[in-house]
């Protein structure tokens, strides 16, 4: 089947599953009711997300300058620096760090990117046992399932959902609250951060002026996967540059508030090497890798470049109608809703994933609710237009938009046309409306028509 067929399937049986929707509707409620009083921080948040968006496109305007900068002053500090122009790349320097250090346990950190390149079933396949450390992360493989969301990755479960995968795979009993739940998995994981020789983590930020990299969490667990293991992996896209440590003062809380809706995350650190001679603890080595895989093809697109702003807060996903009915599965892509809708295109491919961009009411409320003011509905329509320039509309396609077009533009044929022949041409000729829609029932006569016929000349 193709991606678009397996994503039409998916998504019409989980906008169907009316319990799926009542979770997420639950969920969701509770971000809704958090996230204003998050807002009540800034003084004048408009004036924030403005200054963020420029943040941001000083930091991709100048990527090239940054990157470098960032390589260079990360290094300075006993830090190494991979690049990695695809998963394939960053997959295999990671197995060459592992390997080097013997290392048969790695403890990964909450990270977006480690699922894009696929990295526990590979490190699996090359008999290095990862696991995840973040609990919503930890509850998705046990289940072995992918992150339904960019932030909270279990929220399509209920905690009765987790209480009997638990018993199903941990041996706990059935009927565990959420409290007791958090301490099972607390206690299983707290000795895999003994046991493991590799940390990984991602990079909320990369901080150019002083090669740092910031991490934003709320379970402490990024902080161990740090800290315990004698090495440290952090892999980032290329897109998570800042200017400057100065700019974490906005950044931070903005990600918070339209994340979760806190002021402030519970944990944020700010790492730059390893450990040196006069501290006590934290790696021995630290790595960062710098992920392209498609980035720069979104970077090379005057339009779609804005996509890199983003900070992955998720509130995008939260505020779309079409992923709150379908679910982040039913994308089969590392990045749902609707900004992976807008990436996912160009960093795996227009080919397979054009139909994605089809997939939204273009309402706006993802733009709306954006804290670095991406224009995502306008990249949508944007996508639709590329994959037209890239070859990607059938023949029959193009031929009933000229048809549409024609008609459209032509003040004699829209009058000449009877509602019946017009009623033909959609809800027949045209196969895909009549596939998704009920007829359509067009007027008699059209409103040119119509309007002559009430104001006829004196």
């Amino acid at each position: 089947m193709s991606t678009a067929s397996i994503f039409l399937a998916k998504s019409t049986v989980k906008a169907a599953d009316a319990e799926h929707r009542r979770k997420i509707n639950f969920n969701i409620g509770r971000y809704n009711a958090a996230v204003p009083v998050g807002k009540r921080q800034f003084a004048n948040l408009e004036t924030a997300r403005e200054q963020a968006k420029n943040i941001k496109w000083q930091a991709i305007e100048h990527l090239d300058t940054h990157l470098l900068a960032f390589e260079k002053n990360f290094e300075a500090r006993g830090g190494k620096v991979l690049w990695a122009e695809t998963i394939e790349q960053a997959q295999q320097h990671i197995l060459a760090i592992c390997r080097q250090a013997n290392c048969t346990t790695l403890v990964k950190g909450k990270s977006m990117v480690t699922e894009e390149i696929h990295l526990n079933h590979f490190l699996e396949t090359n008999g290095i046992e990862s696991i995840e450390t973040d609990l919503g992360e930890y509850i998705q493989q046990l289940d072995e399932e992918a992150p339904y969301h960019i932030v909270t990755p279990a929220m399509h479960k209920s905690k009765e959902d987790v209480a009997r995968l638990f018993a199903e795979k941990l041996g706990t009993e059935p009927n565990l609250n959420p409290e007791q739940l958090t301490q099972v998995a607390r206690h299983k994981l707290r000795q895999k951060y003994v046991q493991a020789q590799v940390g990984v983590t991602g990079a909320n930020f990369l901080l150019a002026d002083t090669g740092s990299i910031a991490i934003t969490e709320n379970e402490g667990n990024g902080r161990l996967s740090c800290a315990f293991p004698s090495i440290h992996i952090a892999i980032a896209g290329i897109e998570k540059v800042l200017p400057s440590i100065n700019d974490l003062h906005l950044m931070w809380p903005l990600l918070s508030t339209y994340g979760t809706g806190q002021n402030l995350t519970v944990y944020n650190s700010i790492l730059s090497g390893p450990r040196t001679a006069t501290e006590p603890d934290g790696p021995i080595e630290m790595y960062v890798i710098l992920l392209d895989n498609g980035r720069t093809n979104l970077l090379a697109d005057a339009k779609s470049r804005e996509a890199l702003f983003c900070i992955r807060c998720g509130s995008c996903l939260n505020a779309c109608p079409v992923y709150k009915n379908i679910g982040g599965h039913s994308y089969s892509t590392t990045y749902s809703g609707p900004i992976g809708k807008v990436i996912t295109p160009w960093l795996q491919g227009m080919h397979n994933y054009k139909h994605l961009s089809n997939a939204s009411s273009l309402c706006g409320n993802c733009t709306a609710v954006c804290p670095v003011r991406i224009n995502l509905h306008e990249l949508l329509l944007h996508n639709r237009h590329e994959a037209v320039v890239q070859g990607e509309s059938s023949m029959a396609e193009r031929l009933a938009w000229k048809a549409w077009k024609t008609a459209s533009l032509s003040r004699m044929l829209m009058n000449a046309a009877s509602g019946k022949t017009k009623n033909f041409v959609v809800s027949k000729a045209f196969k895909a409306w009549q596939k998704h829609h009920s007829p359509l029932q067009f007027s008699g006569k059209s409103f040119n028509q119509l309007w002559k016929e009430a104001r006829p000349k004196t």
